[in-house]
């Protein structure tokens, strides 16, 4: 009752907060407009907060004395070079870092370039490893100087001199390291992403993200949706075994329970839409950084998404020759490759990159009748990019993408079995998954207007069949066989990258989409002589046609230096047309029973959508801000229905209301993140599910919840990464379609009430490196009625290795103390059948770059 009071308190200050926000922008003072000016601008740039040093106060609203800029001198040193600015009486300028690419950028503001004979400075190639230096006006009075490295970004200090500003820069290759993250002297933690469409410090982001950078994905052996999940507050991934048949998710309460509706989470490879449970679980490989975005994205992205968005981006094309491999082998036969290559093929106008990688695994599950592997197998992703870039305008990126797995099935136990990892089965059945993907990313850059346009196709099959009664008996084979295409056309104009104050982004989006469902469930000889259809095949085949479009748009506007306001709106329109008929074939094929025939089931919907943010920032190191976002799930109908009057189910909606505080310490060495949100949901879509069979239904919930997040480098070489989660989602009314049983009160299915991550690592200066996780969950219901649950359990994982000039050697090891624990489980009609995650494994991987 307490934390429901306090949020409501939240919603209410949430309003309160946005209209003295407006009230606050219309009766501003004149005085106040020039010092209200964001200080990012320029190229690829945080974009949203003075880049001053985070150590000094917010100035005043009365304008700061301008300093002027009047000499630059570029020295050579035995580790790189120096750069002394100095000003025309003496002044001192401060500023700080960031890393943007391969250059460090400072900002510095208050300040004015006034160089005898040019308007602005530019040295090439001063030393070797160091590309570019140059020193450049920007409007209201800013000045930049960007450093930008042949290889990676340089070391740099920055000191404050007296009469200038001093920075000492070494170059740092490509290849002098496992990753050039580090290359940021004192351990600053500043990480550049994308999110809101534009570059920026993701401190400065008033949403409640996660990102996983380039470095922090290869310590902690990131390579799946289910790597990324264990690493991120209020997001938890349920996997199929050593298999990809079925995986569900959920994302602050959001989830892919209603496997039959259109994923509430938006997943993104490349800005590549992906869909459907059992088309997205592939391997990651070759990543750039991971970054997801809790609560509803609907103003800023083509596709839009209730939950959340989850963006993996892939490392792109580099102007410069680099290759790198890891292999890996370790318990259960377990054995993965992966490679990437990349470099120019027209030196700075055409460049490529090839990555992927294959692999093999014994299951976790041994089937004792038949003496087999239930789960288990093998496969592989490739992808191919084409980055031209015939001028500074204009970058035109061509990417495609495979992955083709072929693997055992579900690996379901009943719960009732003495061992999680044995099961008695008379059929082992399979899962083949094979997907492939093509993108075209069209981006004309200036300093007046940014337009990017993205075309994308994809397709994806799925056949499999598994033992549905998971017994020894020759009772029921469920035998999906299921194909989607996707084509999807995303069009954006947005300011600049050097807009300062005001922001805005429009955009339209196009999707049209066919699934096809060929879905047979096969009764065997054991059939019970009660069931109302002898043994035979009762197949299912639907077509569901889809098409969605829409138009979006966000203005950020900076009110003061301290104080943005934000609104966005979405309006979007689909139509589901469904046509599906189930015919009963009996073992001999003297019976032929037409079951259901639905032609043009139609399931359609538009709706506005809006957004309200506010962010203000009391210090340069700590910011607040407030959301309030109209959330949306079109409405569907079921590609596997059982009767005319169950097949359709409702659009689901939500108003989400979010407060968060955001901050840095120590010099950016300590991240301390928090966000709490309070959503309410109409018509959730729920399944009910009795013996394979499913009923899509809507019902009203409510979820609550937070996250807490620290990044933590006290020393060098020292990082400790924390992440804490709270979950309320509850039903607050319907019933189970098949018992009638009120769920009011009930948790909703595959919502953890607690997820927790820690890891600590350290990196010495001779190349050890040692990280110890633990992963936990709180207690997870997997119906609606509640009857099957598992407890709350924590995971432990562990990774040493050595590292030497491009090379790399570890050992690992995954659920170190062989917990035991399920992650999906189903009443099957032999009982509870469950899915239990990965025992203890371990193994060796070794890394080079060269």
């Amino acid at each position: 009752m307490l934390v429901f009071q306090g949020i409501c308190r939240m919603r209410l200050w949430l309003r309160l907060a946005l209209s003295g926000g407006l009230i606050c922008a219309l009766g501003l003072p004149v005085g106040a407009e020039e010092t209200g000016r964001r200080a990012w601008e320029g190229g690829h740039e945080p974009s949203r907060a003075s880049n001053e040093s985070r150590e000094n106060q917010i100035p005043e609203l009365a304008q700061a004395p301008v300093v002027s800029i009047t000499g630059i001198q570029v020295n050579p040193t035995e580790s790189g070079l120096e750069i002394i600015l100095t000003t025309a009486n003496g002044d001192s300028i401060t500023s700080s870092l960031t890393v943007v690419g391969n250059a460090q950028v400072a900002d510095i503001t208050n300040a004015v370039l006034e160089l005898p004979d040019a308007e602005e400075f530019q040295a090439a190639n001063p030393v070797e490893g160091i590309a570019l230096v140059t020193v450049s006006t920007l409007p209201n009075n800013r000045v930049r100087v960007a450093i930008t490295g042949s290889d990676a970004p340089p070391a740099t200090n920055i000191r404050t001199d007296a009469g200038g500003l001093v920075l000492s820069v070494e170059a740092i290759a490509a290849t002098d390291e496992m990753s050039v993250e580090g290359a940021i002297a004192n351990d600053a933690i500043q990480v550049v992403v994308t999110a809101e469409r534009t570059p920026e410090d993701v401190q400065e982001v008033p949403l409640s993200i996660t990102v996983l950078t380039e470095q922090q994905l290869e310590d902690a052996n990131v390579s799946s949706l289910e790597g990324i999940a264990d690493n991120t507050p209020n997001f938890t991934f349920f996997p199929s075994g050593a298999n990809r048949t079925a995986p569900f998710y959920s994302l602050r309460g959001v989830t892919n329970f209603n496997a039959f509706s259109r994923d509430a989470v938006g997943f993104f490879v490349d800005d590549v839409p992906y869909d459907f449970a059992g088309f997205i679980d592939q391997d990651l490989v070759d990543l750039e950084r991971v970054e997801v975005l809790r609560g509803p994205q609907n103003t800023l992205y083509g596709r839009s998404s209730l939950g959340g968005a989850i963006n993996i981006i892939t490392r792109r094309p580099t102007n410069e020759f680099e290759a790198s491999t890891a292999l890996s082998y370790g318990s259960y036969d377990a054995f993965d490759a992966q490679a990437s290559i990349s470099g120019p093929i027209v030196e700075d106008q055409l460049f490529y990159r090839l990555s992927g990688n294959y692999g093999r695994q014994d299951g976790f599950v041994e089937n004792t009748l038949l003496d087999t592997n239930v789960d288990g197998g093998s496969g592989g992703t490739g992808r191919a990019q084409l980055l031209w870039t015939p001028s500074d305008e204009w970058e035109i990126l061509l990417n495609a993408s495979f992955a083709d797995y072929r693997e055992g099935a579900e690996p379901f136990v009943l719960q009732s079995s003495d061992d999680p990892f044995e099961t008695e089965l008379n059929f082992d059945g399979f899962n083949d998954l094979v997907t492939n993907a093509q993108s075209l990313r069209v981006a004309y850059n200036t300093p007046q207007i940014r337009v990017t346009s993205i075309t994308a196709h994809r397709f994806s099959s799925q056949e499999g069949a598994f033992d549905q009664d998971a017994t020894a008996a020759d009772l029921e084979i469920n035998a999906p066989d299921f194909s989607s295409r996707v084509f999807t056309q995303e069009l954006r104009v947005q300011s600049p990258e050097a807009s300062d104050r005001f922001q805005w982004i429009v955009g339209g989006y196009f999707e049209t989409s066919t699934f096809n469902n060929d879905r047979a469930f096969i009764t065997g000889l054991d059939t019970p002589a009660t069931s109302p259809l002898p043994a035979g095949e009762n197949l299912g085949n639907g077509v569901t046609d889809s098409r969605t479009l829409a138009t979006f748009g966000q203005v950020s506007y900076g009110v003061t230096e301290a104080l943005t306001l934000t609104a966005g709106l979405r309006y979007e329109n689909t139509q589901n047309t469904t046509d599906f008929e189930r015919i009963f074939t009996s073992r001999d094929g003297t019976l032929v029973l037409p079951l259901l025939e639905l032609n043009d089931l139609e399931a359609n919907g538009s709706e506005l959508l809006p957004r309200f943010a506010i962010d203000y920032r009391f210090t340069p190191n700590l910011m607040a801000y407030g959301s309030l976002t109209r959330g949306y799930r079109p409405p569907g109908a079921s590609f596997d229905p059982i009767s005319a009057d169950t097949a359709v189910f409702d659009a689901e909606t939500s108003w989400n209301y979010e407060l968060g505080l955001k901050s840095s310490w120590l010099g950016d060495r300590l991240i301390v993140n928090l966000a709490g949100f309070y959503n309410d949901v109409s018509n959730f879509q729920y399944p009910s599910i009795q013996a394979g069979s499913v009923v899509v239904s809507n019902a009203d919930i409510r979820i609550i919840g937070g996250e807490l997040e620290v990044i933590a480098r006290p020393v060098s070489g020292l990082e400790l990464i924390a992440g804490l989660g709270l979950l309320s989602a509850e039903f607050r009314n319907g019933t189970d379609a098949f018992t009638g049983i009120p769920l009011e009160g009930n948790r909703t299915p595959f919502t953890p009430s607690l997820t927790y991550n820690l890891a600590a690592q350290y990196r010495s200066d001779i190349g050890i490196l040692g990280r110890v996780e633990l992963i936990g969950f709180g207690n997870t219901f997997f119906d609606d009625l509640n009857t099957v649950e598992q407890g709350s359990f924590a995971l432990v994982n562990a990774r040493v290795g050595y590292e030497f000039d491009s090379y790399g050697i570890y050992l690992f090891a995954n659920n170190l103390f062989d917990n035991e624990y399920i992650t999906q489980a189903f009443n099957l009609g032999g009982g509870i059948a469950a899915i239990y995650g990965a025992p203890r494994t371990a193994g060796l991987q070794v890394r080079a770059r060269f």
